[in-house]
């Protein structure tokens, strides 16, 4: 655990195991702990990498300098400071638009990325572009008339997430004063930032032959077709996981099964 300045902002992270570097980017306010049984089931074999984004938990900086690409160049500055060489990166939701972003700013720091399920509606044909912003705008909307349950009862219907589609063992994240903060930071700024989003499609492009798009296997709804748009404009196959949008969370053991596959076979 260790706390790197990098411009503006002190970002907290942790690294855990053995191995090629890798990098766990998890969605909405998922912190540097959020993957923590995920990370269990892969540090025998990789050096697992988190942080906590900054605005989250332990990390600072101030709300109006978040935003996929800032995340990201705070993700490339963390990977300098572990490893020399390029690393694997994992990420889901916001994760997966950081994973793509760094893969697009810092691509010699990168050797590959997975990008499972990144909400960009800018992907998406007209239609289901126009559906998809207009829920991610009615998300902020109803967090700033109603508050957090409001908005993730509608943000849980945009991912399609089913509590229970997941292991016996895997409990529901209950409430805290932490994860409070965490969904208030989120909903405010980070989650603007991704409706507001749009891809730098050259350099994807430039970038495609170390961007693996991923979708879960349970996954419905408009989400988990960015990830089918994405593999198109990039000429790349989409990479089914197990459970749905929140896999990595629900079904840690099957999903760190499935990622240490398709990494060996890279």
């Amino acid at each position: 655990m260790a706390v790197l300045d990098v411009p503006g902002a002190q970002i907290y992270y942790k690294v855990r195991g053995v191995g090629p570097a890798l990098l766990l980017l998890p969605g909405g306010d998922g912190d540097a702990d959020a993957y923590d049984v995920l990370a269990l089931h892969l540090k025998s074999d990789f050096t697992v990498i988190s942080f906590d984004r900054r605005g989250l938990s332990r990390s600072t900086g101030p709300a109006d300098t978040s935003g996929p690409r800032t995340h990201a160049d705070d993700a490339a500055l963390v990977l300098g400071a572990v490893t020399d060489s390029p690393a694997l990166v994992f990420g889901t939701s916001i994760g997966a638009i950081i994973a793509l972003e760094l893969a697009a700013r810092h691509r010699e720091q990168v050797r590959t990325v997975i990008a499972h399920e990144p909400p960009i509606a800018a992907l998406l044909p007209d239609s289901e572009r126009a559906q998809l912003l207009q829920s991610q705008l009615d998300v902020e909307d109803a967090y700033r008339r109603d508050g957090i349950a409001a908005a993730m009862a509608l943000l849980v219907k945009i991912a399609g997430l089913d509590i229970v589609d997941r292991d016996p063992d895997v409990p529901v994240a209950l409430p805290n004063p932490g994860r409070i903060r965490n969904l208030e930071h989120f909903l405010a700024h980070d989650a603007p930032a991704v409706r507001e989003y749009r891809p730098d499609t050259v350099a994807l492009r430039a970038a495609a032959d170390v961007i693996t798009p991923a979708a879960g296997a349970t996954s419905v709804g408009p989400v988990p077709h960015c990830s089918t748009a994405l593999a198109e404009m990039l000429g790349r196959e989409v990479e089914t996981f197990p459970g749905g949008h929140n896999g990595p969370l629900f079904r840690p053991r099957a999903f760190a099964d499935r990622l240490r596959g398709i990494l060996r076979s890279i």
